[in-house]
C-alpha cells in the first residue's frame, strides 16, 4: 500500500495534480491533508495531500488478514466481494466455528482489530466488512424470518412481544424488516449491553 505525497497552491490543485500522476479517478482514492504552509512575501500558499489508492487498500487488508489468521492458528483462504460497494472479505477456514465465536463475537473482535489497524495505517476510517463462510447472511436470513414471524402473532394477538437482547447491527436488521408493516412497529428498550427490540402492535384505524 503506497502512500504518495501530492502538493499544490490549494487543496483542490494539490488533488488534481495527484489525479494526473496516478491517472485515476478521485472517488478510487482516499485523499487526506497532510500539511500546510502559509504563504509568505514571495512565497505562494502550499497545500499538501497524502494519497493511497483503495483498490490497494482493499489488497493489503486481505493481506493482513491472511497474516493475522495466519498467527493465530487458521489456515484461511479469503474471498473478497463487493457488495453495495464495501469490500467484504468472506474467510474461508479449517475452524470457522471458534473464527465466528458464541454470536459472533469472536468475527466481531477481528473486525475491530483490522479496522483500528487500518485507521490507525491510513490515518482515517475506511468502510469494508469481514464475514466467514457467509455467517453474517445466514444470521440477518434468520433474523429476518424471526421477526416476520413475531410480527404475525403480534398482528394476531395484540399483545407485544420482547425479543431476546441484541447489538446494535442486529435491532438495525429488525427495524428495517418491518419498517413498513402496517400492523404493527417496533422500538428499542433496556440499556446496552442488554437492549432488545419490542415488536408492538398498531391500533386500529
Amino acid at each position: 500500500m503506497e502512500k504518495r505525497k501530492f502538493s499544490g497552491k490549494d487543496f483542490d490543485s494539490a488533488v488534481e495534480e495527484a489525479k494526473i500522476a496516478i491517472q485515476e479517478t478521485e472517488e478510487n482514492l482516499i485523499i487526506r491533508q497532510v500539511g500546510e504552509t502559509k504563504g509568505g512575501l514571495f512565497k505562494g500558499k502550499k497545500v499538501e495531500i497524502e494519497v493511497v489508492e483503495k483498490r490497494e487498500v482493499v489488497e493489503y487488508i486481505k493481506n493482513f488478514l491472511i497474516d493475522l489468521l495466519k498467527d493465530l492458528g487458521f489456515n484461511p483462504k479469503i474471498e473478497v466481494k463487493n457488495k453495495k460497494e464495501v469490500p467484504t472479505y468472506i474467510i474461508y477456514s479449517d475452524n470457522d466455528a471458534l473464527l465466528i465465536g458464541k454470536n459472533g463475537k469472536n468475527l466481531k473482535a477481528l473486525s475491530m482489530v483490522v479496522a483500528a489497524h487500518i485507521k490507525k495505517e491510513l490515518g482515517e476510517s475506511f468502510k469494508f466488512l469481514i464475514d466467514v463462510n457467509d455467517y453474517k447472511e445466514r444470521h440477518q436470513q434468520i433474523i429476518e424470518r424471526m421477526a416476520k414471524k413475531l410480527a404475525r402473532e403480534v398482528a394476531a394477538t395484540k399483545v407485544e412481544v420482547k425479543m431476546e437482547r441484541m447489538n446494535s447491527f442486529e435491532r438495525r436488521i429488525v427495524h428495517n424488516t418491518l419498517t413498513n408493516n402496517k400492523k404493527v412497529y417496533t422500538e428499542s428498550e433496556g440499556e446496552e449491553p442488554n437492549r432488545y427490540v419490542v415488536i408492538k402492535p398498531k391500533e386500529d384505524k
